[in-house]
């Protein structure tokens, strides 16, 4: 076996033999590379030849290393003087099957390009050349070509398991059995049959369709199985892979005197032992290259973690201004836990060599691809467009909403993340993804201090993930395994993000005071809070603040005492319920002002027939008719409390009151002002608790409210 490094510069006369039949890149220095991942067969050297991907390489004191030990020159001819341990060794054959299981995945795969992919049918089995075979991948695809080019031979087998059994054995009747003469011919009362012997190609069968079972199971494989045999699963088999197999195999090898036998023997055994000289044939052009690697592993993040390109609307993906994104997809926002109000998630894949650090044009593109997609969403919702096309689009990609808050004008922040491939240190396929090792765990641009909610503000987090993880799981082309692991590590991501800007600020929850005007303050302090309040809750008045820590303006102070003047302002952190924080302080926020215990609150009913009742469900009434003027004193009265279809939330502050007249009769026509909310829920008490016409007090209303 010989094994090349994907991009390692070689000197050109150590590889010319082995590099003679693909492309190879030259410099001035007589050194070369290539940039190709897979395996071919190259007839100078009558040897398969494995590209490995660059991953694999790491920088030790300035040189670049295979597995941090060995040099990619030492380890170009493993039949010569192989350096590998035995465990680098094993992992390497294993490897170089997950790596074709992946190139065939994305060549297989419509939406991908495959015109990066080169290949030809590897390994057919009794056409062309002998050669020997050392590795693990060609044991595996001579199983699976024996199984797809001898199914008469299986066949001719299967149909003579049973022939002969429960047949007469005439010699051993005539010697020991007596006869009895009918019509001049013998009859045997007593036959003896012929025993049935232990079937030893009935055996092989079943080792063999239990080694193509593990290998559809195992390396996600699509090989036909045609038999009923009870296969070889779970412990048992594990117990063939740790020893038994190769035992059992050694016990009945005399027993076949076929070459399709012999030579089904010698693969199989060569499975379980991992033999490096079993006889294998191959075609005169046997290869599976894919140019460019770092596209398939783009395509192998997008799978795992990314949205289908058939559910992204168009612009989104592939940007106006010729960009594109290599991953994106919607997904509960960072300041809410509410599904439906999901935001975008932006990545972008990085296939480095170990250790390398993201450039900064990378980092730059991140942002650019960021601003990009705030600005297509807010033409999607600021510019003229049919209602039905704004419908399909959201409900296309996961009910993406408008990114900027009209009341604040604050917008919703962007998860933004990198997503490079990394070796474990064990060499195990574990599922492994973290925020990286390196250097630069994040990045950040911003064009103003302290203004999280800015749309100028935007933060990358890099992450690491487990390249052999990520590549097998692709491999095996599982849909619902993929679907769990997407679940799960879209979840982690975005609490990592939450972890990472719960370092960096400090987070409320906010909401006005029952007499305040939450919006008419913010707009009264526009230049106060821009950038640092946002509202995730549409039609809602909780809001989001947002403080960095650092307090590179000194006022955080000076803006939370601003704040606590008109609103409630309660510690919140990203992705807790705020009502699970505002109810806590439930006592303070219906303590009221110092009228609160005055009657000055006058009661009234808004009927379901009342044209004005839409607006007052709304909260929106400005004019309130009383057809019949109350028997009590009005010049106390302040508020009106209206029962809306017999239930209440809150209470208007009346700017004016006069008497009018209403079908020929005197009426109290009253002219309303603010609305306080008293809280989330409307709460029946018509004729339960209170009639229209009385006179109340502001502690009267929040305690029959709460009762």
């Amino acid at each position: 076996m010989k094994l090349i490094i994907e991009e390692h510069q070689y000197k050109a006369q150590n590889v010319a033999d082995i590099l003679k039949e693909i492309d190879a890149l030259e410099n001035i220095e007589g050194y070369v590379s290539v940039n190709y991942v897979g395996y071919f067969y190259n007839h100078t050297v009558r040897d398969c030849v494995f590209i490995l991907p660059k991953v694999l390489l790491e920088d030790v004191d300035n040189e670049e290393r295979v597995f941090g030990k060995y040099t990619p020159e030492e380890i170009i001819d493993l039949d010569k003087a192989n350096p590998l341990s035995k465990e680098h060794r094993d992992f390497i054959y294993e490897f170089a099957v997950w790596i074709y299981r992946a190139i065939t995945v994305y060549h297989n795969d419509k939406s991908t390009d495959s015109s990066i992919v080169y290949h030809k049918t590897i390994l057919q089995v009794g056409k062309g050349q002998r050669r020997l075979s050392n590795t693990f991948l060609d044991i595996i695809l001579s199983l699976i070509d024996f199984n797809r080019d001898n199914q008469n031979f299986f066949f001719y087998i299967l149909r003579n398991l049973h022939s002969g059994l429960n047949k007469i054995n005439w010699t051993r009747t005539i010697a020991h059995s007596a006869a009895i003469v009918q019509d001049n011919t013998p009859v045997y009362i007593r036959p003896v049959n012929k025993k049935r012997q232990i079937n030893f190609d009935e055996e092989l069968l079943v080792i063999f369709f239990s080694i193509l079972n593990y290998i559809n199971e195992q390396y996600g494989f699509n090989t036909p199985i045609n038999c009923n045999f009870d296969l070889i699963t779970g412990s048992k088999f594990r117990a063939y892979l740790n020893g038994m197999g190769q035992v059992r195999l050694r016990q009945i090898k005399y027993k076949y005197f076929s070459d399709k036998a012999l030579h089904l023997w010698e693969l199989c055994y060569a499975f379980f032992d991992q033999a490096r000289k079993v006889v294998i044939e191959t075609g005169q052009k046997d290869y599976l290259l894919v140019k460019n690697f770092n596209i398939v592993f783009e395509a192998i993040i997008d799978r795992l973690v990314g949205e289908s390109r058939d559910k992204i609307p168009n612009g989104l993906k592939d940007q106006d201004d010729g960009k594109r994104i290599d991953h994106i997809y919607s997904y509960d926002g960072l300041t809410t836990n509410d599904p439906d109000k999901p935001v975008y998630y932006i990545g972008d894949s990085k296939y480095y060599k170990r250790g390398n650090e993201v450039g900064k044009n990378s980092v730059y593109k991140q942002f650019t691809y960021a601003r990009n997609v705030i600005q297509w969403n807010l033409n999607l919702f600021l510019n003229e467009r049919d209602e039905e096309e704004i419908a399909r689009v959201q409900k296309n990609f996961g009910g993406i909403g408008q990114l900027r808050d009209d009341e604040t004008e604050g917008y919703n922040v962007i998860p933004n993340f990198f997503i490079s491939a990394t070796i474990d240190k064990d060499l195990k396929y574990k599922d492994e993804i973290e925020l990286t090792e390196k250097k630069n765990k994040t990045f950040s641009s911003l064009q103003f201090k302290n203004r999280l909610f800015d749309r100028d503000t935007l933060l990358v987090c890099h992450y690491d993930v487990n390249f052999l993880f990520v590549v097998a799981l692709y491999a095996r082309n599982n849909l619902s395994t993929i679907a769990a692991w997407k679940k799960k590590v879209r979840a982690m991501f975005r609490e990592q993000i939450q972890k990472m800007l719960q370092e960096q600020y400090n987070f409320y929850a906010m909401e006005p005071h029952p007499h305040v005007d939450g919006p008419g303050f913010i707009k009264e302090h526009f230049k106060d809070v821009l950038g640092k309040v946002y509202a995730p809750y549409q039609g809602h008045e909780i809001l989001f603040l947002a403080l960095d820590k650092k307090d590179p303006e000194n006022n955080n102070e000076q803006i939370l005492n601003l704040l606590k003047t008109k609103f409630f302002v309660e510690p919140c952190r990203l992705g807790e319920n705020p009502k699970d924080v505002l109810p806590n302080i439930v006592k303070e926020r219906y303590t009221l002002p110092q009228n609160g215990s005055e009657k000055n609150v006058l009661t009234a009913l808004v009927r379901k027939i009342d044209s004005e009742y839409q607006n007052f469900c709304h909260h929106a009434g400005k004019t309130y008719i009383m057809e019949r003027i109350p028997a009590i004193n009005l010049l106390p009265v302040k508020y009106l409390l209206p029962m809306v279809g017999g239930s209440i939330d809150g209470y208007y502050e009346i700017e004016n009151m006069r008497i009018t007249e209403h079908d020929g009769h005197p009426a109290l026509r009253l002219r309303l002002g603010l609305y306080h909310h008293i809280g989330d829920n409307w709460i029946h008490i018509y004729r339960t608790k209170m009639q229209p016409g009385e006179l109340i007090s502001l502690e009267q209303t929040i305690k029959m409210y709460q009762q």
